[in-house]
């Protein structure tokens, strides 16, 4: 009876959790489902399937608004497990503390303004023979700027002097990819790192900053 006991307990909690997400776990249902969807394609429809969904500069010229939102619904490479994972380390824990609607705000401000200035860095790429003219079709879907922004708009949540390896690890992980790679993504994630830390007004309000020190130790007392 305890086991069971513990079981329905466990169970509650985690209901708990996603309903004080609901934009979290609303939006990563929806991935599951189209990654569901992927996994019926043949490899030849999926990419061109993707492709009409992309923000890639063809698309943008032509479906701005419907490319913008559809792209951010897919998942490019079918792999759902390691979203659901971030989802419910970074974008949960955002939501739980600014509200759906703060939260709602960082990420499309990430996605699509990091889209539209990696986009625009490629276009004039292109345009000074730096990038092939076959570009403007590159495939181009995903939630990781919105995601980056999010991960970037965390900073806050920890008080000092916690956030700033935090910050370090950020730059990192957005930083040396770019550095390394220097492709327009690459771009794209730092940009959105940084439109995550410029949301700072949004976090205005939102309570005490987090002291991981001080959760251990009431834990402990």
């Amino acid at each position: 009876m305890n086991r069971v006991g513990g079981t329905r307990r466990g169970l509650r909690a985690v209901a708990a959790y996603v309903r004080s997400a609901p934009g979290t776990y609303v939006w990563l249902l929806i991935l599951f489902l189209t990654t569901v969807a992927l996994h019926h394609m043949s490899p030849d429809f999926e990419q061109d399937f993707l492709r009409q969904r992309s923000t890639n500069i063809h698309e943008l010229s032509h479906n701005p608004v419907r490319v913008l939102i559809t792209s951010a619904m897919w998942i490019d490479g079918g792999h759902w497990v390691p979203y659901a994972a971030l989802y419910t380390v970074f974008h949960a824990q955002a939501e739980r503390w600014l509200g759906t609607l703060r939260w709602f705000a960082v990420c499309v401000a990430a996605h699509v303004l990091a889209t539209l200035i990696s986009e625009s860095a490629l276009l004039k790429a292109i345009h000074d023979g730096h990038a092939p003219q076959a570009a403007v079709n590159t495939l181009d879907i995903g939630v990781s700027y919105a995601l980056a922004g999010v991960a970037a708009v965390l900073t806050y949540r920890l008080a000092p002097p916690w956030r700033y390896p935090y910050l370090v690890a950020l730059a990192a992980v957005y930083g040396i990819p770019l550095v390394t790679g220097r492709t327009f993504t690459d771009f794209g994630h730092l940009v959105s790192v940084l439109i995550g830390l410029a949301c700072h007004p949004l976090v205005r309000g939102r309570g005490k900053a987090w002291n991981p020190k001080e959760t251990l130790a009431a834990l402990r007392g």
